[in-house]
């Protein structure tokens, strides 16, 4: 989104317009830009807490605000990655917010997670698919808005052999497999007997009935002695397409840009010409 400067009701400003010079002009209609970028970024985010359940602190801090200068009296608000206000086309997080939002605000299929990528290279992923958390999310692996967390992400795709980036060697070895599946406890203790049960687990993959399985296609845990707990981890569901949830257009033209625009150049000028 870029916004311009548009002068109206110029006459009344003219005569704090005449005791401006040229530079100082410019530099009152970048700061009136600069309040108006601000003030579609606090809409934008607005927008995001009203439109999505438990919207992401990633996401709601996306938008940035690329600041008009007096060379320069344009301004433009964007989701990034950046913090220093720079494009990005994605970072250690793995998706740019700005292909997450696109399928938001027009529709159609989401971009893949870096997880979902990294999956689908290691031809654990089916084409076709994508990824979605359980309604009843494996103990300690989401973040409760929705989202895996970043390190049960990392140990997930280390135990599944799917980090494939070059120099990459965060593979887990079959020893330090064997340690996660056979920690060892003691139970029954009420009844003066103690048994060594399985705290441990292993992560498996489903395929469900695409290749003969009775479990939903997905990513699985399994617990306990000879595997008599399993809960699902990760599904592998039909690639879904999305309805537009957002419209940019629509939060410029409801939050009354153009006025507010407008009170803030007045408001910049008499500034800057020191009413």
């Amino acid at each position: 989104m870029q916004l311009s400067v548009v002068l109206r009701n110029q006459e009344a400003v003219q005569e704090q317009l005449a005791k401006l010079s040229g530079p100082q002009a410019r530099a009152a209609y970048a700061k009136a830009l600069n309040d108006a970028g601000f003030q579609v970024r606090r809409e934008m985010q607005k927008t995001m807490r009203g439109s999505f359940v438990g919207v992401t602190p990633w996401i709601e801090r996306s938008p940035k605000v690329f600041p008009a200068t007096a060379e320069k009296l344009s301004v433009s608000v964007a989701p990034t990655l950046s913090t220093t206000n720079a494009p990005s086309k994605g970072g250690k997080v793995g998706v740019d917010p700005q292909k997450v939002l696109q399928a938001q605000e027009f529709g159609g299929r989401r971009a893949d997670k870096r997880s979902e990528s990294a999956l689908r290279r290691a031809g654990i992923l089916p084409n076709g698919y994508q990824t979605a958390i359980p309604k009843q999310p494996y103990p300690g692996s989401d973040d409760g808005k929705g989202n895996l967390r970043g390190a049960f992400v990392q140990q997930l795709l280390s135990y599944l052999q799917a980090f494939s980036e070059q120099g990459f060697k965060a593979n887990m070895s079959d020893k330090r497999k064997a340690r996660l599946r056979n920690q060892q406890g003691i139970g029954n203790i009420a009844a003066k007997k103690v048994y060594k049960t399985t705290l441990g687990v292993r992560y498996f993959v489903s395929y469900g009935r695409l290749r003969g399985g009775h479990l939903a296609p997905g990513i699985w845990a399994a617990k306990g002695t000879h595997d008599v707990e399993l809960k699902p981890v990760l599904m592998f569901v039909r690639t879904p397409s999305y309805q537009p949830r957002i419209s940019m257009d629509a939060i410029a033209r409801e939050s009354d840009l153009q006025n507010y625009l407008d009170k803030r150049v007045r408001f910049r000028i008499r500034e800057a010409a020191g009413i």
